[in-house]
């Protein structure tokens, strides 16, 4: 080739190598009408050149002594132009590939991420396909194309860290699902996926690059690991949210009813078969009579009294619970409790916060008193475990859920935002209101 490279910028500046002969004494060089910013005679047939600034394609010549002489043509190229097609980000590691759409990129000789060098393909003048490189931070870097028309870098491919998950809020619901939850983290703005057990939420928003809502899909019993993917990777937080069981009034051996009593919630029994009182009693549910949802539900409820008489104490309580306020915690007593009054629960703040009661006889409450959930504090995280039986005075207004050895008497008037759940033996209800915490 006679002008090698014989395309270059229009701004000029470029080196090109004349090819020909008898170029010893040359005294100009032209591309078009516009001198050579400089040239240098290597020998008689070569000649080396700066180009000056141009446009299209133009004949080259070069003139002695002895006469002018076009030597070739030089094909002046616009810059380069072009976009990343969506999504404009990607992990750390890099190793994801991207596309570049746009003009004048047929010629590109280098793509860079920031300062790191990416392998590309030219797929054609408008598209090339380039794999990013990895990074060391997260954050905005200019991408930048060179071609021989020049270089492009306007546009901006963001780096990112793998997203976190703080907390879940709430963090327990129905195995049937619908529930919307918050989960809050970091570096969220890219979420592609959000899943519960690995089955995917029924939906979810990005509130902010901290929050996503979402609808919690339906799910089995039990604690789940919550996975958020993002362009920038996946993060789970194990055992996050717990799906809680359906029922709201289970007992061993029989549920019986006095009264209009209102549940809300599936009520059952197993593995006995004795249910009364409904009607008057009205379920807002299913009513389970040793079938195999009231066979699993009562095999849950060994599991979940197991589980909290188990938990280490935080602190020992006895006598009266009225009058108290307590923090978040599991509490322990190695005889019978009261409440006579109020006894208030203070989450501060946290809607995650938990209780556990470890009874060791009886709970008794005395008529008119209440279980108050204060500042964030829900009923569905407040756990009764009680060593045999518990007997709810008239009018009482309970929170939690009761996990009874053996009996569970409810008082009229009573509501109960929680669950009576009574392993062995039966829950007896006289007009009262229960109503499934979740």
């Amino acid at each position: 080739m006679a002008v090698s490279p014989n395309q270059g910028s229009t701004g000029g500046g470029d080196a090109v190598t004349l090819t020909g002969s008898h170029f010893t004494g040359t005294i100009g060089v032209r591309y078009a009408s516009r001198q050579a910013v400089s040239f240098t005679v290597v020998s008689d047939t070569t000649t080396e050149t700066i180009t000056p600034s141009g446009h299209g394609p133009v004949p080259v010549s070069v003139t002695t002594p002895g006469g002018t002489g076009v030597v070739g043509t030089f094909y002046y190229l616009p810059p380069p132009s072009f976009r990343l097609v969506p999504p404009p980000a990607g992990p750390l590691a890099g190793g994801n590939t991207v596309t570049l759409t746009g003009l004048g990129l047929s010629t590109t000789s280098q793509v860079s991420f920031g300062t790191q060098a990416a392998r590309f393909t030219v797929d054609s003048d408008g598209q090339l396909t380039a794999i990013v490189p990895s990074a060391l931070s997260a954050g905005p870097v200019a991408v930048t194309v060179r071609t021989r028309g020049g270089i492009a870098g306007a546009v901006t491919y963001t780096y990112l860290g793998l997203p976190l998950i703080t907390v879940v809020t709430p963090d327990s619901g129905p195995e049937d699902g619908g529930n919307l939850v918050v989960i809050t983290g970091t570096a969220f703005s890219h979420t592609t996926a959000v899943t519960f057990g690995a089955i995917p939420a029924t939906s979810y928003r990005v509130a902010s690059d901290t929050e996503i809502d979402a609808l919690v899909p339906a799910g089995a019993r039990g604690p789940v690991d919550v996975s958020v993917t993002t362009l920038g990777g996946t993060t789970t937080a194990s055992d996050a949210y717990t799906y809680l069981g359906r029922f709201a009034v289970l007992g061993g051996q029989s549920v019986t009813n006095t009264g209009l009593s209102t549940i809300t919630g599936d009520l059952g029994v197993s593995p006995g078969v004795s249910v009364t009182g409904f009607p008057p009693g009205q379920v807002d549910g299913t009513i389970h009579i040793s079938d195999a949802a009231a066979l699993e539900a009562h095999a849950d409820l060994a599991a979940a009294y197991d589980n909290a008489a188990g938990r280490i104490p935080d602190a020992g309580i006895s006598g009266d619970l009225g009058g108290l306020t307590l923090t978040p915690g599991v509490y322990n007593a190695t005889s019978s409790i009261a409440l006579t009054g109020t006894l208030t629960l203070d989450a501060q703040s946290n809607r995650n916060a938990r209780w556990i009661f470890q009874i060791g006889s009886t709970l008794t409450t005395a008529t008119a008193s209440r279980v108050l959930l204060a500042h964030g504090a829900a009923a569905r995280n407040v756990i009764w475990q009680i060593g045999s039986s518990a007997t709810l005075g008239p009018d009482t207004a309970f929170a939690g859920r009761i996990l009874a050895a053996t009996s569970i008497t409810v008082n009229a008037g009573v509501t109960v935002a929680g669950q009576t759940l009574a392993r062995d033996g039966s829950v007896t209800l006289d007009t009262n209101t229960v109503t499934r915490p979740w």
